[in-house]
């Protein structure tokens, strides 16, 4: 039983068995077509024996072995490798169907190599996962023919497998790489004009010509009978907080990505930045409940929460709860922070309603509104309007976007700091706005 399941027929078969049976039918109407049948059927038999000896003298004609990661990349590429061995004397046609797992959509993914006798072979395909969980890999299949290609031989490798696609881990690492080179990360002189000073005390160390005279140490100066003044650093352990909203509004898709996965990647390479800054990183996340508050902390395990946190993070389709969010946030925040809010406003009636809100957590807080830019609806606005419902769509597209530009014009009217982006921009925009704060002593 087990053999006839791992034998199947190649297309070469069926088209020489067609050809047979036309012969056969032909020879009805030119009698010596009957023979030619006879003589072609005859060699197709014996080439079938040939071919089945071939492949089935040997149990196991193929090795081969996936390694994949423990840990996969929301968005990103990311690489599966498979080796493969030839234990035969045989040059073979190898197809390869991975059993992939259900979340990728693939149905038909298979890879078709040639092997030498005895050869090795190493293949590399690239994944892009588009929805965190757990994944699941199962078997791997390999159709395995020879040069006389009648039949395919199929064996199969036990490969089951189960992995976890977090949040992007390889963009946090690019990011990572991209504000090392920020001038808040290189030493020497920042120009950047300071709006506030920091008084993190360092140390009390001689007067050199550009000291500011009012940090002078007059005690230590009277006790030296040098003057002594009092050096500070930039102030560090400070809370910033990511908040993301998971209601309706933010599922919505852009390159198969919802608006919720793009904060939840900006959010872990801001945490990244924030930790690397010896700041405290913080996470709130919440719909018509607060889901998760993580308070703000620099320990070694920190990020590590926060990816786990952020990985088992599920959508809500319900509205936003702004009311609840100050509450917990006035309760369980008492410091004034950083707060970076992450959501997304349809209109400017959708942004009324929370302002009185959104104000009083600037109040308390140092408040920054990430919302996004429509680029498909930017997109379409900027095609050639041809017929009369062309030019009707096109204007109410432009009539959105001009409402995304007053959103931010009326946050700047009531104090409020806000960034528009596309959702591919989120995690730099994010980054560089908190250096940006960080850098002027804003924080």
């Amino acid at each position: 039983m087990k053999l006839i399941k791992s034998l199947y027929l190649t297309d070469r078969m069926f088209y020489v068995l067609g050809g047979t049976v036309f012969c056969f039918f032909a020879s009805f109407f030119y009698e010596p077509l009957f023979y030619l049948a006879l003589i072609v059927l005859s060699l197709t038999i014996l080439l079938f024996i040939a071919d089945f000896i071939l492949l089935y003298t040997k149990k196991n004609i193929i090795n081969i072995e996936r390694s994949v990661s423990a840990v996969l990349s929301l968005s990103d590429e990311n690489s599966i490798i498979l080796r493969i061995k030839n234990n035969s004397s045989l040059n073979i046609k190898v197809k390869i169907i991975d059993e992939l797992p259900y979340q990728l959509s693939e149905r038909d993914f298979n890879i078709k190599i040639s092997l030498d006798k005895l050869a090795k072979d190493t293949i590399q395909y690239k994944l892009t996962p588009l929805i965190r969980g757990e994944y699941s890999f199962g078997n791997i299949h390999t159709m395995i023919s020879s040069v006389i290609f009648f039949i395919r031989k199929k064996e199969t490798a036990l490969a089951e497998f189960k992995t976890a696609v977090y949040p992007s881990i390889i963009q946090m690492k690019q990011q990572e790489l991209i504000a090392l080179n920020h001038s808040s990360f290189t030493q020497g002189d920042n120009k950047m004009k300071k709006v506030g000073k920091s008084y993190e005390f360092d140390q009390i160390k001689s007067y050199v010509p550009g000291d500011d005279p009012r940090n002078i140490n007059w005690k230590a100066t009277s006790r030296f009978n040098v003057i002594m003044t009092n050096h500070f650093e930039d102030e560090r352990s400070q809370q910033v907080y990511s908040i993301i909203d998971k209601s309706r509004t933010m599922k919505m898709p852009f390159d198969g990505l919802t608006l919720v996965d793009y904060a939840i990647n900006s959010s872990l390479a801001l945490s990244n930045i924030i930790l690397k800054k010896q700041d405290n990183a913080g996470l709130v996340t919440f719909s018509k409940s607060i889901d998760i508050f993580l308070k703000a902390d620099k320990s070694t395990r920190q990020l590590k929460k926060l990816m786990f946190s952020l990985y088992k993070e599920n959508y809500n389709y319900s509205e936003a709860n702004y009311e609840l969010l100050y509450a917990k946030i006035r309760r369980s925040i008492p410091n004034r922070s950083l707060l970076f809010l992450y959501t997304n406003f349809d209109s400017i009636y959708a942004l009324e309603r929370v302002v009185p809100i959104l104000r009083m957590l600037n109040k308390y807080h140092l408040l920054i509104v990430m919302f996004f830019e429509n680029t498909e609806l930017e997109d379409y606005s900027q095609n050639e309007a041809k017929t009369v419902l062309d030019i009707y769509q096109q204007t109410i597209a432009k009539k959105f976007i001009l409402e995304k530009d007053q959103i931010v014009k009326e946050l700047k009217k009531h104090g409020i700091q806000s960034i528009k982006c596309k959702p591919n921009d989120l995690s730099l925009n994010t980054i560089n706005k908190y250096l940006e704060l960080k850098s002027i002593g804003a924080i």
